[in-house]
């Protein structure tokens, strides 16, 4: 089964930002480690880098008309901030794989859904 890993940062530091200047080089290291090894886990295909939340835009239609809103359409705590996919047997081997993300374990969450074959 293919599964889709959606990745919500939460309050997990990211690079350039103080709370990620505030993390220890050993942590750093573990979390660029962390998500090298994820890459070069078998049956992943890694998305690619999304940009910043704030840089998103939120597309709506009402009555008709388009309507734009600056930045993610959740709050950013909550916003997407990667994604990647995963072939696995069950959805207990992708719940393993998912728990191995850094950011679920640093404030963040992982979303697993199956893709849907048709």
């Amino acid at each position: 089964m293919r599964y889709m890993m959606l990745i919500y940062q939460g309050s997990t530091p990211l690079p350039g930002t103080p709370a990620w200047e505030a993390l220890s080089a050993e942590q750093q290291g573990a979390v660029y480690a962390g998500y090298q090894a994820l890459n070069a886990t078998p049956r992943m295909e890694p998305g690619p880098r999304m940009d910043e939340p704030e840089t998103a835009t939120t597309v709506r239609v009402k009555d008709g008309s388009t309507l734009t809103t600056d930045g993610p359409f959740a709050e950013t705590k909550e916003a997407l901030g990667g994604y990647f996919f995963f072939e696995a047997e069950d959805l207990q081997a992708a719940i393993e794989v998912a728990a191995k993300v850094p950011a679920a374990s640093m404030g963040g969450a992982v979303e697993v859904r199956e893709v849907v074959q048709r």
